[in-house]
């Protein structure tokens, strides 16, 4: 009891202060303190809750309606670095790139980039190259058609898509915004007479191609003569086309071939692989026509290395690529149920696509059909310092007189046209 009582003096003595409710344990209890009447009472203590904050202590709710990349701006206008000694520093950016990073996340809202300066134009390319703002499906085009508009062949002027079906499937209208390419590669590709590609190399953005490679593509005559209309008949289109591949395409016949002698700039052709009937009469051809002659060993022109995805979107055909790569794969949840189905034969199994090496050993048993144009030695040279004989001018002018006797002698044989010859002026 006395131990009790100095107990409820303390407490009495003590402030104001609610202190809380006092335990005791005596003799294996538990006992509550009772402050009013100052002795301890036998009875289970209620529990009291907790209280973490004061009485006055209030909340308010503030919802951040910012999105992520909002927050990421934010951030982006530091540089952080660490020093020799392990410290971290930030310093700011310059307005420039905060400028250029704003732009580059709203690139599909610029009007028109002519008569922009291009170093300024291949960062800022650059940039939303970077935020991926290209691989997107409809603002990614807008884009992308902006910079082609302005810049042209800066922005592509070599483009190889090999054995990239998915990405030309995927993205057909972004490749079709690209203009004044100079070497387009479609090999392996399988595309055929009707699709939408085919017609647009016939388009006055695509004029400017001059190698050309059309390797393993279902190609018939049909194709040719679609492909080769507006040069034959407008003077438009592939005009300029130097090297011309259509290797590998066993739909072609000499009616095709027939198609190309209205491409007068061509310097190498290779047509390894077709449907010809009469190689001969094909090679005589080409040769009195547009000058190619027949080449005993493989050009360096087909062999695909020349021809590289050149520009300023040179990463952003890497990540449609990678994209439509990603596409294909199999799910590891969905092996398992696929196998199932196959082995019970409710799906029929995916064949391989038979790529070009298969191709190219076709070709070369049914032999090697490459052209090229023969150099015309320049006739310009520098005058020599010795005075050439009167018996040299003399062999020259007899050489000049059998030369034109031969071209007079070809030009007559030429003038006889065969039957051949004639169906084909008929079908133009």
């Amino acid at each position: 009891q006395s131990w009790s009582r100095g107990m409820s003096y303390c407490l009495h003595s003590e402030s104001h202060l609610d202190t809380g409710p006092i335990y005791v344990r005596e003799n294996g209890k538990l006992h509550v303190v009772n402050q009013g009447s100052g002795g301890i009472r036998d009875v289970t203590p209620k529990t009291r809750p907790f209280r973490l904050f004061s009485r006055g202590f209030s909340v308010e709710l503030c919802m951040n309606r910012e999105d992520d990349r909002a927050r990421r701006q934010r951030t982006d206008h530091f540089i952080f670095t660490y020093t020799k000694e392990g410290n971290l520093r930030y310093s700011a950016k310059s307005l420039f790139s905060l400028v250029l990073g704003y732009i580059s996340d709203n690139v599909d809202h610029i009007d028109s980039l002519i008569g922009f300066p291009e170093q300024i134009a291949e960062k800022l390319f650059s940039a939303a190259e970077a935020r991926q703002k290209f691989t997107e499906p409809v603002t990614g085009l807008r884009a992308l058609q902006k910079f082609t508009e302005a810049y042209g062949n800066l922005v592509l002027c070599s483009l190889c898509l090999r054995n990239r079906y998915l990405v030309i499937s995927e993205k057909l209208e972004e490749i079709k915004s690209f203009r004044e390419l100079t070497c387009l590669d479609l090999s392996c590709c399988k595309l055929g007479d009707e699709h939408e590609l085919l017609e647009h190399l016939t388009q006055e953005a695509l004029s400017s191609v001059k190698q050309l490679l059309l390797k393993d593509n279902s190609l018939s005559d049909a194709g040719l003569r679609r492909m080769t209309a507006p040069v034959r008949v407008l003077k438009k289109g592939l005009e300029n086309l130097l090297v011309l591949d259509l290797s590998c395409n066993p739909k072609i016949t000499d009616v095709g071939i027939g198609y190309l002698l209205s491409f007068k700039k061509l310097n190498c052709l290779d047509i390894s692989g077709t449907g010809l009937k009469d190689v001969n009469a094909v090679i005589k051809r080409l040769q009195t026509q547009i000058g190619l002659v027949h080449s005993k060993v493989p050009l360096k022109e087909f062999d695909h290395s020349n021809c590289k995805t050149e520009g300023w979107a040179e990463q952003t055909v890497l990540q449609w690529e990678q994209a439509a790569m990603e596409a294909i794969k199999p799910r590891d949840n969905l092996r398992s149920r696929t196998a199932a189905l196959r082995f019970y034969g409710k799906t029929h199994r995916i064949e391989e696509v038979v790529k070009c090496k298969l191709v190219e050993a076709e070709t070369k048993a049914s032999g090697n059909l490459q052209f090229y144009k023969e150099k015309v030695p320049n006739c310009h040279l520098p005058l020599k310092k010795e005075v050439v004989g009167s018996h040299e001018l003399k062999n020259n002018k007899k050489r000049a007189l059998t030369e034109q006797e031969r071209e007079r002698t070809s030009k007559q044989k030429h003038l006889c046209l065969t039957v051949e010859d004639w169906d084909l002026l008929n079908t133009y």
